[in-house]
């Protein structure tokens, strides 16, 4: 498991020898050839994806956003099931709008290529949280050249497979949410609702990913990050017992 980021815009600058300093303390840094910017996201996958594969023979290569809870054991455990197939992506697939007016956030510029405004994506992960198994990231790795990039990296990386013979794997269990509501009933009473990653934890049905969809991640992560874990992450011994 590494923290990935590239370069910033000036080389060796403030930024850079910081992260230096950070990866000489823990060891827990991956540094890509790659320069740091929202927009670059897309190129940033396609050099991680091609990084990992050449550093590291796995059978999956996993991107996690660092503002989303991730139970391991959990995570290993369900890629372990599928590891018998070819060519496999998994997440939690959507189908969002493609969104033409420029200003607007996940603008995509080329809009036009998605057929009449109002289109919807084809079916890809969603960026939180994805896996994909060897073959394809050495797909990546041996093509990246000539792989087009989209505004947004998820769709980016959906658009690489849609030609493909590969096992899109949808699996909820990767985009649980980590907000319960208040509900208020006609007496008034108030009634705080368990979030989604909490009352499936404790129904033994724990979630490999959390997060909160309005902030595409946990909300206030900083804050949250713990008390997310204490309600809906695994049993403390789950990742020394768990075999793959």
């Amino acid at each position: 498991m590494r923290f990935v980021i590239g370069h910033s815009a000036t080389s060796g600058g403030i930024l850079d020898r910081a992260i230096e300093a950070e990866d000489r303390k823990h060891g827990d840094i991956l540094r890509l050839e790659h320069v740091e910017g929202y927009l670059e996201l897309s190129a940033k996958t396609k050099t991680y994806f091609a990084t990992a594969a050449a550093l590291w023979d796995a059978d999956f290569y996993v991107k996690v956003d660092d503002d989303v809870h991730v139970n391991i054991a959990t995570l290993g455990a369900t890629l372990a099931r599928h590891r018998s197939k070819p060519r496999v992506y998994i997440g939690c697939m959507k189908s969002g709008p493609v969104l033409a007016q420029k200003g607007v956030r996940y603008h995509e510029p080329e809009y036009w290529k998605f057929g009449e405004e109002g289109n919807k994506y084809f079916r890809h992960a969603t960026g939180q949280l994805y896996a994909i198994s060897k073959d394809l990231a050495s797909y990546i790795s041996i093509n990246q050249h000539v792989l087009h990039k989209y505004a947004n990296e998820d769709v980016s990386l959906g658009s690489w497979f849609i030609g493909l013979d590969v096992d899109h794997i949808d699996d909820r269990r990767l985009c649980c949410g980590t907000t319960g509501n208040v509900r208020y009933s006609l007496s008034l009473t108030i009634t705080n609702i368990a979030a989604d990653c909490e009352w499936k934890a404790q129904a033994g049905n724990i979630c490999v990913a959390s997060f909160d969809w309005t902030c595409s991640g946990i909300c206030r992560s900083v804050d949250r990050m713990k008390d997310v874990h204490r309600r809906c992450g695994e049993g403390k011994n789950a990742l020394r017992t768990a075999t793959f």
